[in-house]
């Protein structure tokens, strides 16, 4: 009976410690409801890979208010990454179906189907593995986001705080390390563009003029005016 009474009394222990970790992410995600997260575990992540190669590295990132960002750039980013994201409350599941299907038709990952709520929990909290636990906590997580903050807060920290270059993080940085203007005084076509790049920020920060850069724009501007907004 010992042995059982230690592999209960590991189980209870494991329930408890897992439980004490979501309360202190729900306890981080009810400060941010209100207050704006300053690093985020990715971007702690890409730091510590750009100092690797360069010891005094650092981000570059600017806070800017949701109604101090371009109309355009909020447009660009609902149409190319979650069109259904004012509707759903965390989860497009028809957007899963259809990446489903399509990653079987390819015979490999091309689409992931994440919203932008999904999208955000795996910025702030996890990292970039493909793994079970990282999916069904990052679903957890977004549960928590769509139960306690706005789309409209979801969509200011989103902007703010995604990857858009090498140590680019949010939408400010972003408008001036790409166009030299504030994320206020982006066009509908560089909105469009930044948007494009959301999926392979390095990759495009690189290759700036990438073909499939330029159809991907297109086809962004093309989706723009029937963007639902928070």
């Amino acid at each position: 009976m010992k042995p059982l009474l230690w592999v209960k009394r590991l189980l209870l222990g494991g329930i408890a410690l897992l439980l004490l970790y979501q309360c202190w992410l729900f306890g981080w995600i009810l400060w941010w409801n209100w207050a704006n997260p300053d690093v985020t575990r990715f971007m702690s992540i890409r730091l510590e890979e750009l100092r690797r190669q360069q010891p005094e590295a650092r981000l570059r990132k600017q806070w800017v208010p949701y109604d101090r960002m371009s109309v355009h750039l909020k447009r660009a980013i609902v149409a190319a990454e979650d069109a259904r994201f004012v509707d759903h409350e965390g989860f497009d599941w028809d957007g899963i179906q259809q990446a489903i299907e399509k990653n079987q038709k390819k015979g490999r990952i091309v689409a992931g189907g994440s919203t932008i709520s999904q999208q955000l929990a795996k910025n702030l909290f996890l990292t970039p593995a493909r793994t079970p636990w990282r999916k069904a906590e990052e679903a957890v997580i977004t549960l928590m986001l769509e139960a306690v903050w706005s789309k409209e807060r979801i969509l200011e920290v989103y902007l703010n705080v995604i990857e858009w270059g090498n140590g680019v993080f949010g939408a400010e940085a972003a408008a001036r390390h790409y166009y030299g203007v504030t994320a206020a005084q982006l066009s509908r076509e560089q909105a469009a563009r930044l948007a494009g790049m959301v999926p392979s920020p390095r990759f495009y920060d690189r290759n700036r003029n990438a073909p499939g850069l330029a159809r991907k724009t297109a086809i962004i501007l093309s989706r723009m005016p029937s963007a639902d907004l928070p």
